[in-house]
């Protein structure tokens, strides 16, 4: 998969990143972070604009993202059945739902660059729980931005470091998952307890 999307990527350029990231965006695995790094070595070798390269991820991302969140709140319940099937695991979702709006902005800042594999998740709980849509899309936007803006200048500053780059990168992010979701665990084990004791007490 990963050589596909990157072969996409040289051989179309600016185009393909922009539908790459959107489909990403949208719920579909793609390794958008080494796409944004490998397009900051294209900017270091002078094949593109830097600041075209990250309006392009940033509002092919947004797209994505308001795709998802649109699914969440308006779709229909077969098309909801549908996206959900896409992303995979229903009792998270369920959970996410319920946390999206408790998250607020910065559930929705964060899962755009430092939790990515969250953030289709995101856009769908925030959707489903009617977080605010103008609210969504203005942390969506700045997440993204800042995201696209970030990889990109790694990629250019380390441009000839990619494949090393990228694979720290995804180690991280993965870890800073199974970070948030052990504390999760720890947070709803030690609230059970807590429930447990009392009614022991009583």
């Amino acid at each position: 998969m990963n050589e596909q999307v990157l072969a996409l990527f040289a051989r179309y350029g600016s185009p393909a990143l922009f539908v790459i990231v959107a489909i990403a965006a949208a719920g579909l695995p793609l390794p958008v972070t080494l796409l944004l790094i490998i397009t900051g070595s294209f900017v270091a070798q002078g094949t593109m604009n830097v600041e075209s390269a990250i309006a392009i991820a940033a509002v092919g991302s947004v797209v994505g993202d308001q795709l998802g969140y649109a699914v969440g709140r308006w779709g229909s319940k077969a098309l909801v059945a549908r996206y959900k099937s896409l992303l995979g695991r229903a009792e998270k979702l369920r959970e996410l739902e319920a946390k999206a709006n408790k998250w607020g902005s910065a559930g929705i800042f964060f899962s755009r660059w430092l939790v990515s594999p969250l953030g289709p998740w995101i856009n769908f709980a925030s959707g489903a729980g009617e977080f605010p849509w103008l609210r969504f899309t203005f942390w969506d936007v700045v997440g993204e931005t800042f995201g696209a803006a970030l990889y990109i200048e790694l990629g250019r500053i380390f441009s000839d470091r990619v494949q090393e780059v990228g694979a720290m990168l995804g180690d991280l992010t993965w870890a800073i998952v199974g970070i948030l979701a052990a504390v999760f665990i720890g947070w709803k084990l030690f609230f059970h307890k807590t429930a447990e004791a009392k009614k022991v007490a009583v």
